[in-house]
């Protein structure tokens, strides 16, 4: 991206770098040395341990995870909330789920150590592994970093409100987006998109899905990036009390995208998912993911992964994306050997 990537001069690859740098601390030695909080473990989304995390359940800390989601107006959060309860369930870990701002900032839990397990999408887990791709990664590979399963399709949403006047993306010249807490693989995408598609002249705002949609019921936006399976919560939040317009990314704008960054992949969000949206909206789409790091025991990442896959009856959240045989369709970087052994088994 061009130092002169918006009007301010502001170099948006930098931010990213920025902001991921905190959860990349660890990264040179992989030693696992423990994160410095910026993951989410200063208890701000009520997991401060009060679970028994911090060994007040007297247990083994071998049988404690940590497995780190994202905000809790996406879909990462109760998803990870869901899979918690099928594996404890199911075996004798106890998972210890935190609220995070998501991609690129769990890469950087998963590298130092202070997570185990982390959802994040496929084409972040492509570029901190080859050290490539955004700045936070450029010529850094997370060489301990090892995948575990993909789930299904995180649909890019733009949302506005249907008084913005906003219809494409070539309309968001000159306006204010919340592209997505900073450092977060929404911000990669959507600036990516962005830049795709040739706008360049945008106030760029950073927060969580809640917070964003927030943000646009108050005016305080005119539109934003949600990545996530649809329906995301916060959306349907919005839609309920507000008049909303998904913007399509569609046409040439679509194939731009695909064009510059192949991990895009067409999407299409239902009509009808969202209150007085009746019509198909069709856009572009990467990958969820689990990922681990190379230090978790493979019977581990084994157990865990047969918890999940074996019992994807209990989940009810992206229920007809997330099959055993779909696993590792876009899995984009090297698999664990414990969940190698569950899928080749």
């Amino acid at each position: 991206m061009p130092d002169d990537y918006n009007t301010d001069g502001i170099d948006r690859r930098k931010i990213l770098k920025g902001a991921a740098a905190a959860g990349l601390v660890g990264i040179a030695g992989c030693s696992g040395d423990g994160g410095d909080g910026s993951d989410g473990s200063d208890g701000s989304d009520g997991d401060d341990g009060s679970d028994g995390s911090d060994g007040s359940d007297g247990g083994g800390t071998e049988s404690r995870l940590s497995w780190h989601a994202g905000g809790t107006g996406g879909t990462y959060f109760p998803l990870s909330n869901e899979i918690k309860t099928i594996v404890e369930a199911n075996t004798d870990f106890s998972l210890n789920v935190q609220s995070t701002g998501a991609s690129v900032e769990n890469v950087g839990s998963l590298a130092d150590g202070s997570a185990d397990f982390a959802l994040i999408q496929n084409d972040i887990a492509s570029f901190a592994k080859n050290g490539t791709g955004i700045d936070a990664f450029q010529d850094n590979a997370i060489e301990n970093l090892q995948g575990v399963a993909t789930l299904y399709p995180e649909t890019i949403t733009l949302v506005t409100l249907a008084e913005n006047d906003i219809s494409s993306v070539g309309d968001l010249s000159g306006a204010t987006i919340n592209t997505g807490d900073l450092g977060s693989g929404t911000q990669v995408n959507a600036v990516q998109i962005l830049e795709s598609i040739g706008v360049t002249d945008y106030n760029e705002q950073n927060a969580g899905f809640s917070q964003a949609s927030e943000q646009l019921a108050n005016g305080d936006i005119d539109a934003a990036f949600v990545v996530g399976g649809w329906p995301v919560g916060a959306i349907e939040d919005l839609a309920n009390t507000n008049d909303i317009e998904i913007v399509p990314i569609s046409g040439e704008n679509r194939e731009a995208v695909k064009e510059d960054a192949s991990w895009f992949a067409n999407d299409t969000i239902p009509g009808g998912t969202y209150s007085g949206v009746e019509e198909d909206i069709e856009t572009v789409a990467v990958q969820a993911m689990i990922a681990t790091n190379a230090g978790v025991p493979a019977d581990t990442v084994e157990t865990v992964t047969a918890a999940i896959f074996d019992n994807l009856d209990e989940l009810t959240i992206k229920t007809d994306f997330i099959t055993v045989d779909s696993a590792q369709d876009g899995m984009s970087i090297e698999l664990h050997e414990g969940a190698a052994s569950y899928f080749d088994a």
